[in-house]
């Protein structure tokens, strides 16, 4: 199964008050078309990507996916159906499915393309997403309303849609007139269409309004969420000493849960606390016995794991030890390209002492400061 993206960008923007086209209108600096294009590179379960835009901005279009490979643009038609088929129509061989997207649900979430496609991969034909309706509905004549509707079966349909890539050309040729999406074609062709779940995040922009509340949106994933934690640790001895994902030979270890290792320890502390999911004992303490014995790198996975499911992920981590031992100096690339392998974002790290006071200065313990930076995806 191969599957590519077609995204229909060839709309008018009469109804967003613009005379470009809606996918070249701007939102913050970008135009709407360069956050869909940042989005599809940042999934990875496509072959090709097809662009298709009005006559007149295929230059933009290409200058907009020029980092992205395997990305083609395409001149849309009068109507949407006639664009979906120019974007078929460009669709490399060996495509055997197809997502079409629009350009103005540029904030859908990766997870939903990821539903639809998985459907398809179970054998579906057509698949969409949707989303229930929270409204009371009415059917409106002139100024007279009719209510009773049951919403609680009816769902409003979102992209990207997915198909069976021949049988959707299959329909679109044997199509008579206009349809308002690429499953009610399929479904003239006496085709099922299954629904998975859609998002809220993905709503279509379409009047000035919509622009409004996309900033917003966009405005709030751009801030980073931070926090500091510290870990404290002393000496031991009789332990191997873990530190910043490393075994440290010839150096007493440290006490404590777990390999003792202070700076992952840190490190955890101070993603949990910037996602405000708790800290390190919460997740990790006595009344979790699973997690008895385990290795630091065990409790970093599993953090890892708790802010992907918040569609979190970390921008970077800066960590300071503190202690008069080790030397950090001739092993801090070492720690520093390990921990960043283990975090998937670059770590920082720096060392100093304090001077002969304390703990640290009195060669009992180490302490080690973290500061996480995370974003939303």
């Amino acid at each position: 199964m191969t599957a590519a993206v077609i995204v229909v960008a060839a709309g008018s923007g009469s109804r967003l008050a613009s005379s470009l086209p809606k996918a070249f209108v701007s939102l913050g600096r970008q135009p709407l078309l360069h956050y869909v294009v940042n989005r599809m590179s940042e999934w990875t379960r496509w072959a090709s990507l097809v662009l298709v835009v009005p006559e007149g901005y295929e230059a933009p279009a290409r200058a907009l996916s020029s980092h992205v490979d395997s990305v083609h643009v395409v001149t849309g038609g009068e109507t949407r159906g006639a664009s979906v088929q120019s974007g078929l129509d460009a669709l490399p061989a060996g495509v055997t499915h197809v997502l079409i997207h629009d350009a103005a649900r540029l904030l859908m979430p990766l997870e939903v393309f990821d539903r639809v496609l998985d459907e398809l991969e179970t054998g579906a034909k057509a698949v969409i997403p949707h989303i229930p309706v929270v409204d009371t509905l009415v059917t409106v004549n002139g100024s007279s309303t009719q209510g009773d509707i049951n919403r609680d079966a009816l769902g409003a349909v979102q992209t990207p849609q997915g198909f069976d890539l021949e049988l959707l050309r299959q329909a679109y040729a044997s199509a008579a007139g206009e349809f308002t999406d690429d499953a009610a074609v399929m479904r003239s062709a006496g085709y099922d269409v299954v629904g998975v779940a859609g998002d809220p995040r993905g709503f279509k922009i379409t009047y000035p309004d919509d622009l409004v509340r996309a900033e917003t949106l966009l405005g709030e994933n751009s801030v980073p969420l931070v926090a500091v934690a510290m870990d404290i640790h002393q000496f031991d001895s009789t332990e191997p000493l873990w530190l910043a994902g490393l075994e440290w030979p010839g150096e007493p270890g440290l006490s404590g849960h777990s390999d003792g290792d202070a700076v992952v320890h840190a490190i955890v502390d101070a993603i949990l606390e910037a996602a405000s999911l708790g800290d390190l004992g919460t997740h990790f303490g006595t009344l979790r016995p699973e997690f008895a014995g385990a290795k630091s790198r065990v409790f970093l996975e599993h953090t890892l794991g708790l802010l992907e499911e918040k569609s979190l992920q970390v921008s970077s981590v800066a960590v300071q030890i503190v202690a008069n031992a080790p030397k950090i100096g001739p092993r801090r690339e070492e720690a520093q390209v390990t921990l960043s392998g283990l975090v998937g974002a670059p770590v920082s790290i720096s060392a100093t002492t304090s001077d002969g006071l304390g703990f640290t200065g009195r060669g009992e313990g180490l302490l080690a400061i973290a500061t996480a930076v995370l974003r939303r995806k």
